[in-house]
Parts: C-alpha cells; sequence; structure tokens
C-alpha cells in the first residue's frame, strides 16, 4: 500500500533518504540540514516520503514562504501607478504559499521518485495530499491560511507536463518563466585556453579587457574559518546585489554560507576577491554531481565597472567548470545577456501554481506572475567561433 509521511526535521529522516539513487546534491540530507540551520526568516522547510508498504519510493520538499509586501518589493518607487501596482499586488500574494521545490535555487530540486515502484501520476496525488495535510498543520499551529500553491522550475522536455489529469484536476496552471541559462561544457575543453582559445576575436578581447580591469584584485577561496571571519562583509556584499533585485521573494540568514560550508563541505566553495585586504566581492558554487550550480554573490557595487567583477565571476566560474570536468554549468535566470556573452544558453522553464481563493482567478494570477517575473526582451550573444 502506498503512504507518506511528512517529517518537520532532517533529523527525523528515514535512513533509507540517501540512499535513493538521486544525484541531486540538493535533495541530500547535507544540504537540507545547512539550509535547516540558516534558512531565510520567512521560509520553513518540510520534507515529503512516499512509501510502498515499508519501502522508501519517493521524496519531496515542499517549502512554506511567509510573502509580505516589504520582502518581495525591495527598492521603493515614487512613481504613482507602480506604488498602486505593488499594494495591489501585495494584497494578493500577502501571506502564505507552499511551494513544492527550493525557492531559493533555480530548477527543479524538490522531486524523486522511484519509477520502476510508482507512476508520476500516483507519486503527485501523495503530493497533493500531503499539501492537503500541510495546509492543516499550518492553519492549526499558525493560524494561517495558505493562498498560492506552486510547483516550481521545469524545462519544456521534463515528464511532468504530460500529466494533464492531475493538474488540471488541481486547478493548477502553467505558466512560463524566466530561462535558466545552461552552458554545456564541450567534451574537448579540459582547459581555461582551450575556452578562451574557441572565442571570437570579439569576445577574446572583451575577455583580455575584464582580465586586464580584474588583474588587482587577489582571489582566494574561503575555508570554514575565512567565511567565518569575513561573515559580515559576505553578508552585506549579497545585500548590495539582493536588494538591487527590486523583487525579492526571501533575504539570507546571516550564517548561510557558514552553515552551507559545514554540511556540505568541499562541494560547497565560496570565493573571495579582495583588494588591498578588505573583501569586496564574492561568488559560491555547489558541486551536483556533473553540473556545476552557480549559486550566490555579492560585490561592492561602487567598485563593480572599474574592475569588470561581474563578468570576471561568470568567467571564473566557467573556467572552474572546465577544470573541474564538469559537464553543465548552471548560471541560473536574471542578466541572461551578460550570461550569454560568455556561453550560457537559454532553456525555458515553467512552473504550476493556484490561489486558493476561487475569486482570484488564473488570468489575474497569471498578470501577477509576469508582473513579478517579466520574461524580458534580451538579445542573445554568440560568443564562439
Amino acid at each position: 500500500m502506498i503512504h507518506f509521511k511528512l517529517f518537520h526535521t532532517t533529523e527525523d529522516l528515514p535512513d533509507t533518504w540517501n540512499q535513493l539513487p538521486t544525484q541531486d546534491v540538493f535533495l541530500k540530507t547535507p544540504f537540507l540540514k545547512a539550509l535547516e540551520q540558516s534558512s531565510p526568516s520567512n521560509i520553513t522547510s518540510y520534507y515529503l516520503a512516499v512509501f510502498k508498504a515499508e519501502k522508501l519510493i519517493g521524496i519531496a520538499i515542499l517549502q512554506r514562504i511567509e510573502m509580505y509586501a516589504e520582502d518581495i518589493f525591495r527598492k521603493t518607487s515614487t512613481n504613482f501607478l507602480k506604488v498602486i501596482a505593488k499594494k495591489s499586488i501585495a494584497k494578493i500574494v500577502r501571506g502564505n504559499g507552499i511551494i513544492v521545490g527550493n525557492v531559493m535555487h533555480t530548477g527543479q530540486h524538490g522531486l524523486f521518485f522511484l519509477k520502476e515502484e510508482i507512476s508520476e501520476e500516483a507519486y503527485l496525488n501523495q503530493i497533493s495530499e500531503a499539501i492537503k495535510e500541510l495546509r492543516k498543520t499550518i492553519k492549526q499551529q499558525f493560524r494561517k491560511k495558505i493562498r498560492i500553491i506552486a510547483f516550481k522550475d521545469y524545462f519544456e522536455t521534463d515528464s511532468i507536463h504530460e500529466n494533464h489529469v492531475f493538474f488540471k484536476k488541481e486547478n493548477l496552471y502553467k505558466v512560463q518563466v524566466q530561462p535558466n541559462m545552461l552552458f554545456a561544457i564541450p567534451q574537448e575543453w579540459h582547459t581555461k585556453e582551450d575556452y578562451i582559445a574557441a572565442f571570437t576575436k570579439k569576445y577574446r578581447d572583451r575577455f583580455k579587457r575584464a582580465r586586464k580591469k580584474g588583474a588587482s584584485l587577489e582571489l582566494v577561496e574561503l575555508d570554514l574559518e575565512g567565511i567565518s571571519k569575513n561573515a559580515n562583509a559576505l553578508f552585506n556584499l549579497y545585500e548590495c546585489v539582493s536588494d538591487n533585485a527590486g523583487i525579492n521573494s526571501f533575504k539570507l540568514a546571516k550564517n548561510h554560507f557558514y552553515s552551507l560550508k559545514e554540511h556540505v563541505k568541499e562541494d560547497f566553495k565560496i570565493f573571495g576577491y579582495f583588494l588591498n585586504n578588505e573583501l569586496v566581492g564574492f561568488y559560491s558554487l555547489l558541486l551536483n554531481n556533473k553540473k556545476l550550480e552557480t549559486y550566490f554573490l555579492g560585490y561592492n557595487p561602487e567598485l563593480q565597472h572599474e574592475y569588470q567583477m561581474y563578468l570576471n565571476m561568470l568567467y571564473n566560474m566557467a573556467n572552474f567548470g572546465i577544470e573541474n570536468k564538469m559537464e553543465t554549468i548552471v548560471f541560473a535566470r536574471t542578466a541572461m545577456e551578460i550570461k550569454s556573452s560568455i556561453g550560457a544558453k537559454p532553456h525555458p522553464m515553467y512552473l504550476y501554481l493556484k490561489h486558493t481563493n476561487s475569486i482570484i482567478n488564473n488570468t489575474v494570477l497569471k498578470l501577477i506572475v509576469k508582473y513579478m517575473n517579466p520574461i524580458r526582451e534580451w538579445q542573445e550573444r554568440h560568443p564562439f567561433k
């Protein structure tokens, strides 16, 4: 008999959780434990285990997210129409949501099941039942009503899209969001010299200019002690970039990078840029089997242009992926044009969502999603010969 259990802490997870043949670091207990100890204040993770009799055959990550206007809209605008629009949107999305997946990172990092043991439809139905149970728990414990339910970040080729009956039954509708920028590394590349040699003259010159501008910055990989020593500076630099996003649904906890390094260890890397012994920028990476996941970064905005910090970070991420024999670098969404200029390609992504208030129909919700996550016009670059 197929059944499920919901867990509120990684300490209670079944021993077989990590034995499932998923290679996704975001579903393994070291990452989940790190996130549990350093989650944004408005995000709480729950862990779903699906069993056939006593055998674990599927898992999922469900996140409760508390959404309020001051968290979502970072930069205030004095434009009258924009203020009205934000207030109207805040009234609709304000409150609690349940997200199937990881709110904090681009991509599908919330689902895994054994296809030989359970059909995808039956697995999704177990998730649906778990969401119903979680809604009741949240109502009882926190007296909060769930307003939005979403399954996030699927590529066009993902099999989940075949489950039309499930999504129609659940009144979840499909919406396209910004693409995930992926860099597929050619097998014949082994060094950063191979990468540079593949550029056209225009982009090789651009690479050289950026490297020249950033030459006075010292790049250092930070160990656990280094992360601890620079904790305040790391958070402040992250905040500079995060707050500039305009729309963002969470803010990292100050101990997030330390907690990740402590638990994920060598599969989490953080590199700092120093100028006159002062930390002025950083980027972080998660090694996810043969995928290199670019994670959070930060920099001093007053130095960004002079030292071409962001562009140099992208080059360094690409070099790391090539030299460590990764197959793909996941550059995530945002800044698509500059990411395409270093080799990344856009891959469309979709999510499924609904508002639990039947008065707010899908048309209204679709407009809100487009406002908060607009598909921006941009020009794709082609840097290679």
